[in-house]
Order: C-alpha cells, then sequence, then structure tokens
C-alpha cells in the first residue's frame, strides 16, 4: 500500500492547542489562526475506518480549496493560505451548532426516511409519490446538529434549532440564505463539468471580526453527492440506480456487509485492494468535479513534507 497519514504530531511555532476530528487535525495556532491537516482517513455513518485511503487528503483539501475560491463572491470564508497539497490555513471562527445540510434530491438519508414512511425530514414536507433519486420541486434545508466526537449527527428542524437557542433567528436566516446562494453556484459549477449536485452540507462560523463565515469544506465527495447528468433522466424512467460521486458507494458496501454503524455491529475488514479502488474512485471524483487530471504529491515522506511546507509559510508571513 501506498504511505497515507492517519495521524499527526505537529508542533508548531505560536501551537496554542490540537483538535482532531474524523478526518481533519486542527492546529490552533496564535493571532486566531488555524492550520488544518486533511488527513487520509475515511469516515462513514460516523466511523472511522481503520485504514487511511491513499491521496483521499490531498483530493479533499484541493477540491475545497477551488470550491472556496469559486465561491467567496458570495460568502466570506475563513481560508488564507493552502502551503501543502493536505493543508489550508485559515482564520480561526467559533462554529455555529448546526450544519446546514440542502437537497436537491431524494437521496441517501432522505431516500433511506422516505422509504421508511416518513414524509416529513427537520419539519419539512417531503411530495408523496417521489421515486428514489427523483428531484424536489425546490431545494429543502434538512438541518442536522453537529455532534460531538463519536456521536452521530441528528436531524434538526428550524424551529427546534431557535427554541434551543442553537443560533438566533437573524443568524439563522442569514445562514439559509448562504446555503441557498451556495447550492445555487455549486450546481452551476456541476452543470459545466457534466454533474449534477444532488446534496450537500455547508458549515459556518464566526470570525474574530464578528463576520458569518464559511469553514471546513465545501462541494467534496465527501460533504456532497453529485450524479452524472448524461442518462440521468433515461435512469430515472427504468427505475435504474444513477450513477454518482460521492463516498455513498462506500457506505452501500458496508450496508451490504451488514453495517451501518449501530451499537453491536462489527466493522468489517477492508482488503489491501479495496482500499486502493476506494483511492482510485476518489481520484475519479476529483477529475470529474474540478474537470482535470489528479496530479498525485510526493508521498514517499509526507509528514516531512507537510511540517516544511507549512512552517516556511508561517515563516514568510
Amino acid at each position: 500500500m501506498s504511505q497515507t497519514i492517519t495521524g499527526t504530531d505537529f508542533h508548531f511555532p505560536g501551537q496554542k492547542q490540537v483538535y482532531k476530528g474524523k478526518v481533519r487535525e486542527v492546529y490552533f495556532l496564535e493571532d486566531d489562526l488555524l492550520v488544518v491537516i486533511a488527513t487520509d482517513r475515511l469516515s462513514a455513518f460516523d466511523v472511522v475506518m481503520p485504514k487511511g485511503i491513499p491521496y483521499k487528503g490531498q483530493i479533499l483539501n484541493q477540491i475545497a480549496h477551488r470550491m472556496m475560491q469559486a465561491t467567496s463572491d458570495l460568502v466570506p470564508n475563513w481560508m488564507r493560505a493552502v502551503p501543502d497539497p493536505n493543508v489550508t490555513v485559515g482564520v480561526r471562527c467559533e462554529p455555529f451548532k448546526v450544519e446546514m445540510v440542502i437537497r436537491g434530491y431524494l437521496a441517501g438519508h432522505a431516500a433511506r426516511e422516505y422509504t421508511a414512511g416518513k414524509r416529513l425530514l427537520c419539519g419539512v414536507p417531503m411530495p408523496e409519490g417521489m421515486r428514489e433519486n427523483d428531484a424536489f420541486p425546490e431545494p429543502i434545508i434538512t438541518p442536522a446538529t453537529k455532534a460531538e466526537k463519536g456521536d452521530h449527527d441528528e436531524d434538526i428542524s428550524r424551529e427546534h434549532i431557535l427554541q434551543r437557542g442553537l443560533v438566533s433567528e437573524s443568524d439563522y436566516a442569514q445562514l439559509e440564505s448562504y446555503t441557498r446562494a451556495l447550492f445555487r453556484r455549486g450546481t452551476e459549477l456541476a452543470a459545466a463539468k457534466g454533474l449534477l449536485l444532488v446534496d450537500t452540507k455547508y458549515e459556518f462560523g464566526r470570525g474574530p471580526d464578528g463576520t458569518i463565515m464559511l469553514i471546513d469544506e465545501i462541494h467534496t465527495p465527501d460533504s456532497s453527492r453529485y450524479f452524472y447528468a448524461d442518462g440521468y433522466q433515461q435512469r430515472q424512467e427504468k427505475g435504474e440506480a444513477q450513477k454518482q460521486l460521492s463516498k455513498e458507494f462506500v457506505r452501500q458496501w458496508l450496508i451490504s456487509k451488514g453495517f451501518q454503524g449501530l451499537e453491536g455491529q462489527t466493522l468489517p475488514e477492508m482488503s489491501d485492494a479495496y482500499i486502493q479502488s476506494i483511492s482510485e474512485r476518489y481520484i475519479e471524483l476529483y477529475e470529474n468535479i474540478l474537470g482535470e487530471p489528479f496530479v498525485r504529491a510526493d508521498i514517499s515522506h509526507i509528514e516531512e513534507r507537510i511540517s516544511q511546507n507549512v512552517l516556511e509559510y508561517l515563516n514568510s508571513r
């Protein structure tokens, strides 16, 4: 197997603390600066898989970088520099405790809820008579609460968000407005590459000056689902599965092995061959989403490369 990065232990100048999420590791520095490392860890059903996926961190980091650039005229974002293929440096924000999930199609979690007979998702009605992967009449926003480490994110309605005081009414209205604007732009960007942006999530935080900013990643295969536009309608009419670009294929493989992250379930073994096939699928995602060949970074000494590139950036500020 190629070398992967599944954990880090850096000590950067001015470092104050470190947070290790499911996929990213965040180094908090002085002056409200963050160094965020996109590792090669793979998370599904809020469970981190035991093996890393070659190049996954680079792929997610570089897609997010490009998508942040492509939406910076719509929403201020936290990103300031990308000194390494796996690293983004940005402004520290205080995250809102909700994820803004927006869905253009009945797919994934929404489809599973629909099949179970539910017609309300986060307080939003879903029309009767829909088939899996049909487009909603208008995109719907179905927020989720941000999980503490190791817990599942939970669906939540706008009303409950306001009742619990997770977000003020005026801030929530801004988050909804930003979410719809970002999804429209994401839909346009996807269409230019022959794709349909099916659903995605956006995360926001308040910056040091009080500005609401877009944080984390956007329009990546970990945070979003895409279908190929070519043949979409014909597949729907025939009741066939859609060709999609997301990590849903990993979720479906786990489901086929009897695992959905529930208590008592055993995580199935992933062979080296299957790990390599996931890496190849992520490279396919990159090339289709951005419309250009993926250039593999040198991963022979990946941690030294990251450390050197970050230190060079910090010393040049």
